[in-house]
């Protein structure tokens, strides 16, 4: 293998997520900041949601006429 060209590993790398949980774990950054974890995430959790991101859901609704 070619010497310098891999990036630095973290084996105790801090991600957080925007629900608050925090885990350690291994990357090639220090700290990651995360918007779903396994906490939160719907498909882990059972709970069905639609994250609605700066109203897309309702101008899709709109353009194509589509009742909720």
């Amino acid at each position: 293998m070619k010497k310098d060209i891999h990036p630095t590993f973290y084996h105790d790398t801090v991600v957080t997520c925007s629900c608050g949980n925090v885990f350690t774990t291994g990357a090639t950054k220090q700290a990651l900041r995360v918007e779903l974890c396994n906490k939160c995430h719907p498909f882990y959790t059972g709970e069905q949601r639609i994250v609605d991101t700066e109203g897309r859901v309702e101008r899709l609704r709109r353009r194509f006429g589509l009742k909720a």
